[in-house]
């Protein structure tokens, strides 16, 4: 077997940025500015980049006191270069995860145990989906090979348990294959289904849906308001401003305390711009709402939305109907709008099933956790049952459905 050297870091900025996006996005260059080209056989994913990772670091959203310390992992082949990785985290609270474990960390703790830390394999804030087992072009042993590593981390930072979110399927079958357990969750998906126009979206819709979607289009842009798109270099700090304002205000609404500062957003802006589509709804040439979407190669990822002034519908126009006009128009295979919201159904989100991957280290945690998965993973199922039941599609040849 070569020499491998397995490691740990406090931060990317030990690490060289081309071998991390090498292993993270293979095949796809990121250039300054967040400029994105090449291709490989993995779609794109503007999350997992040096450049985004980095962002939260440099700007203090991570380590310090937030409760999430990088532990990045690193495994080395014989002449130093990265060969695997893993976006890690020790954790010392559950906030910001979207994958809830607080009744694990309760009823471990009330029994004697110790949950924190834990160590987290994600990308911070963010449940959206892609790669976390980082081997490039790697081998399904490759991915299980990092999978085992995290386990040795994990050990030797005394972690209770690894919990691995909203994961590729390579990713689910090489964890599942190192005895991780598998949890399921179910969120709100638009699948562009070669729809050339935004009608061609509305024609594929039952009647009273459609005329509900163009209603409420309508509604949305109704006292003077209009709509932005902005990408790259168009995007300026007096934007940020902007919409740092909306993220705050729905933040400190929902959930108390929002986890990015205004810092992030610049860094962002200015490394990874191209990737970015900031969509800003005016009113009488004043931005008043605005949401946030990342642009993958084959997928727009909803993130944030805030606004200064209440509009019937704007909510969903400019979160849910402007991301598909985006992704038609851009080509896109679809748009992940983020976690939880049933009300997305009705506007053309379809239910989709997440996934993610946990080891528990103490065995009567381990078999109780086990347990709880099997029935939640046999309710989830169920559920999404019932949505794909009330999809607002036609049914079949019949236009009047």
């Amino acid at each position: 077997m070569p020499t491998m050297t397995v490691e740990a870091t406090g931060s990317l900025e030990t690490v060289d940025k081309q071998q991390w996006d090498d292993l993270a996005n293979p095949g796809w260059i990121v250039e300054d500015g967040g400029r994105v080209s090449g291709g490989g056989s993995h779609a794109f994913n503007p999350f997992v980049t040096y450049d985004f990772l980095r962002a939260l670091e440099d700007a203090g959203c991570v380590g310090g006191r937030s409760g999430w310390y990088p532990r990045h992992l690193l495994i080395r082949g014989a002449e130093g270069s990265l060969i695997g990785a893993a976006p890690a985290y020790l954790k010392t609270h559950s906030k910001g995860e979207y994958v809830f474990d607080y009744g694990w960390a309760d009823a471990f703790e009330r029994a004697g145990g110790r949950y924190y830390p834990k160590l987290q394999v994600s990308v911070p804030f963010t449940p959206a989906q892609g790669p976390r087992l980082l081997v490039g072009e790697g081998s399904a042993e490759a991915r299980q090979l990092v999978g085992r590593a995290l386990v040795a981390l994990a050990d030797e930072v005394d972690a209770s348990s690894i919990h691995a979110t909203f994961l590729q399927s390579d990713d689910v079958a090489a964890l599942q294959a190192e005895d991780y357990l598998l949890r399921t969750d179910t969120q709100f998906h638009f699948t562009n289904d070669g729809y050339e126009t935004p009608d061609d979206f509305l024609a594929a819709l039952a009647s009273r849906k459609r005329k509900q979607v163009k209603r409420e289009r309508r509604d949305a842009l109704a006292n003077d308001i209009s709509i932005r798109w902005l990408t790259g270099d168009d995007i300026t700090e007096a934007h940020w401003d902007a919409f740092y304002e909306f993220y705050m205000d729905t933040g400190s609404r929902k959930w108390g305390r929002p986890y990015l500062n205004r810092k992030f957003f610049s860094l962002l802006g200015e490394r990874l711009g191209h990737c970015v589509c900031l969509m800003i709804a005016e009113r009488a040439g004043r931005p008043i709402a605005g949401a946030l979407n990342l642009i993958g190669s084959d997928t727009l990822f909803g993130r944030y939305w805030g606004c200064t002034e209440d509009h019937p519908f704007l909510h969903f126009e400019v979160c849910y109907y402007q991301a598909i006009d985006f992704a038609i128009a851009h080509k896109l295979k679809r748009v992940e709008a983020g976690a939880q919201g049933g009300h997305k159904l009705a506007r053309g989100y379809e239910p989709t099933q997440t996934v993610s991957a946990h080891y528990i280290g103490h065995p009567g945690l381990r078999t109780a956790v086990a347990h709880y998965l099997e029935a939640e993973r046999r309710e989830v199922e169920a559920h999404q049952s019932y949505l794909n039941q009330a999809l607002p599609f036609r049914k079949g040849d019949d236009p009047t459905c």
